[in-house]
């Protein structure tokens, strides 16, 4: 069982996400992070996909998405050279000034950024890996994390290619 990292390109219309999202739940599989928007093309939207499971699950599924409507390519990322970030927002509590430093140090050494301070809490933005966010995560678990939200993982070829052009 591996990570698979799946870019798909779809047409920029209502029920797309819900009719792929569907596909992975009837073939059993898990979606690990998922995340949707607008790319290069302003009628199209890509999504990024990631999933648990064996290359020829993961080979079935691709050939189910490229059946449905709406579909434009799928592309499974996992083999080729990409970069792939997550966003993760973290409110921490803050209430003494020695954990504010605290808290303030940490974020810089994650390159983090204080994107509110209230009278107890602070709240940080990180983007990166998820071991990167999830280190953050667990370093700011002992000041105790009020609320965690993390987007899904999106991911892009490095170089000249592109998902269009990949093989």
């Amino acid at each position: 069982m591996k990570e698979h990292t799946l870019s798909v390109l779809v047409e920029n219309k209502a029920g797309v996400l819900s009719r792929v999202a569907g596909l992975f739940s009837r073939r059993g599989f898990n979606i690990e992070s998922l995340a949707v928007g607008t790319c290069e093309e302003p009628n199209m939207s890509r999504i990024t996909i990631v999933v648990i499971g064996d290359d020829a699950h993961l080979e079935q599924v691709k050939k189910q998405l490229n059946k449905l409507i709406d579909i434009i390519k799928v592309s499974d990322i996992t083999y080729h050279d990409h970069v792939g970030r997550e966003l993760a927002l973290i409110k921490v509590n803050a209430e003494a000034g020695s954990t504010r430093a605290e808290i303030m140090q940490i974020a810089s050494i994650f390159r983090a950024k204080i994107i509110d301070v209230g009278t107890r809490t602070i709240v940080l933005e990180v983007t990166g890996n998820p071991d990167k966010i999830d280190a953050l995560e667990k370093l700011l678990r002992q000041y105790g994390i009020k609320e965690l939200v993390r987007t899904g993982r999106v991911a892009i070829l490095r170089g000249a290619k592109t998902v269009a052009s990949e093989k």
